[in-house]
Parts: C-alpha cells; structure tokens; sequence
C-alpha cells in the first residue's frame, strides 16, 4: 500500500519502522557478552512499543533479525532465536491483552519448524487486535523481499494469472511481504549510523530518515518522543514542489 501525496501531514505517523542496532556494543562498553546486550534490547523494545501505543502510532515494524544475521557465529546465532522463542512464550499474551496485533516478515523457512510453529500461533492468537501493528522482520532482507516478490510475480505471468504490463507498482507491493500494510512515514535508526542495512527498501522510498546517536539497549520513550517530534518537522512532498512562494 503505497502512501500519497496529501495536503496536510498527519501530525503522528501511522506507521514507524526501525533498525534496533547497537546491542552488541553496548554490551562491549560494559565489558558483558552480546547475550546481555540483546537481553537489554528486547526491553527496549518492550518501552518502543508501549510509547507507540501511547502516542497513536498504528504500525509499529521492528527490524531483529536480519538475513545476513546468519553469517554470525553459531552461538550468538543460537541465543537471538531462543531469546526470540522466550519472549514467544512469556510476552505474546500480554500483547495480546493489551491489543497488539503480531505479524512476522522476512524468510521465516530458515527457521526450525517448532519456532515457525510458534511465530504463526502468535500470529493467529492476535489477529483480531487494532490497538497496534507490531511487525517483526525475522530473516529479513529488503533485496530479498523484492526478489522473492518478483519471483512470485513471474510464476504468476507464466501460468497466464497475470500479463506483464498488468504488473504496475501497487501490484507489485502486494507481493511483498508486507503486502497490506502501509508503507512507513519514518524510519529510524540507533547507534549513530547512517545507513538503512538492506531494511525496507521499496517501502521506504519516500520516507523521513531519523538517525539517533543511541544504543538500542538504551533507547526509551524520550527518543520515541523525539523521533516523533522530528518528523512533524518535516515537509514530506513525494516529488512535488515544496509548498509556499516558488
């Protein structure tokens, strides 16, 4: 779902997206394992999504695990997907209870089957929520969203489904993994680095970019506030000719 042009920006953006990156060398600076630097970040997250729920936001996309995540060494590897399978256990029902809808992206086959299992009963257990989207992008990479899409697309020209010149950007947005969720108005990213890492790359085309020079384990509902207040600073045009006098 593509955003449009409109003639007054919402002052809250419907949907955030971000790249939670600095557990690792926070933990170094306090001379703890990466395990405790993620541990740290998953409580980030916990205070992201409730100011998202505080402030309106809709959607709320966290980037956790990424496709190229799997060229690190096995045991860190290993403590990412059972810390991802305890929060699984421990947290999906009081996200649930307080109306947040889960929905995972990316190419979730990499994962053993009892923790696909997991992801999609947490799925359909909080199907029925709208207090807030939270998107994870597990094994995910933005080139690979595209490919795979294209692929998708391609079967469907082969067998006679679709003609190539029926194939326009927002049927191609459907093919993504997010397809039915509109694209984000901010992306935002911790730790001080400048860069989107392969994270969204068609649906960010036209968003706000917002780089925060704080570790994710620390990141809390002041910089939430803070991302939020520099986007409502921003003039969003989509191409067009910025407003007022030529």
């Amino acid at each position: 779902m593509s955003t449009r042009l409109t003639d007054k920006k919402p002052a809250i953006p419907t949907h955030v997206a971000v790249i939670m990156d600095g557990n690792g060398r926070w933990a170094r600076e306090r001379g703890l394992p990466r395990l405790a630097g993620h541990r740290a970040g998953a409580e980030a997250v916990a205070r992201c999504v409730r100011a998202a729920m505080q402030r309106g936001v809709a959607y709320l996309t966290l980037y956790a695990f990424s496709s190229e995540n799997w060229a690190r060494g096995q045991e860190e590897v290993s403590d990412l997907t059972g810390l991802l399978r305890y929060y699984l256990r421990h947290k999906v029902r009081e996200l649930h209870k307080e109306g947040v809808q889960l929905r995972f992206i990316g190419d979730l086959a990499r994962f053993d089957d009892s923790l696909r299992e997991e992801l999609a009963q947490a799925e359909s257990l909080t199907r029925g929520n709208s207090k807030l989207t939270l998107i994870l992008a597990l094994s995910y990479g933005g080139r690979l969203d595209i490919v795979q899409a294209a692929q998708r697309l391609a079967q469907e020209a082969k067998d006679g489904r679709i003609a190539p010149e029926q194939i326009t950007e927002s049927v191609f947005t459907n093919f993504l993994w997010t397809s039915g969720v509109p694209d984000p108005d901010v992306v935002v990213r911790t730790s001080g680095e400048c860069r989107l890492s392969n994270f969204l790359l068609w649906q960010s085309a036209y968003a706000e970019l917002v780089f925060l020079n704080v570790f994710w384990p620390d990141f809390n509902e002041r910089h939430f506030a803070m991302v939020l207040d520099q986007y409502a600073q921003r003039e969003r045009r989509f191409g067009a000719r910025p407003q007022g006098p030529a």
